[in-house]
């Protein structure tokens, strides 16, 4: 099945259900804080963990106590697709985990 890019109407309507996550221009957007640097290095090997898992990588950014990342789908010109949510989501679930609302 064919990677499709999401209408922005799509996207809006997605970025509802992920509190945190927004458009950045092409990309979806979201940063955590975490309580140490340690706590934060641990989520950034946990992301990593889940995008070689579906195959789709997004910019990740550690910062002193701060996780950021952006995500677009390459493969469709830079624009944001279901893969994009789906990723968007499994770091939703892992930064519960990690005591993160």
């Amino acid at each position: 099945m064919a990677v499709e890019p999401l209408s922005h109407k799509d996207i809006e309507d997605r970025l509802a259900e992920l509190p945190g996550w927004s458009l950045d221009g092409d990309r979806l957007a979201r940063s955590y804080r975490l309580g140490s640097h340690f706590a934060a290095t641990a989520l950034v090997v946990h992301i990593a963990q889940v995008q070689d898992q579906l195959d789709h990588h997004s910019d990740l950014t550690l910062g002193y106590n701060t996780v950021s990342l952006t995500v677009n789908t390459h493969s469709v010109g830079g624009a944001v697709t279901e893969l994009d949510f789906k990723l968007a989501q499994r770091v939703e679930e892992l930064a519960a985990g990690h005591g993160i609302r």
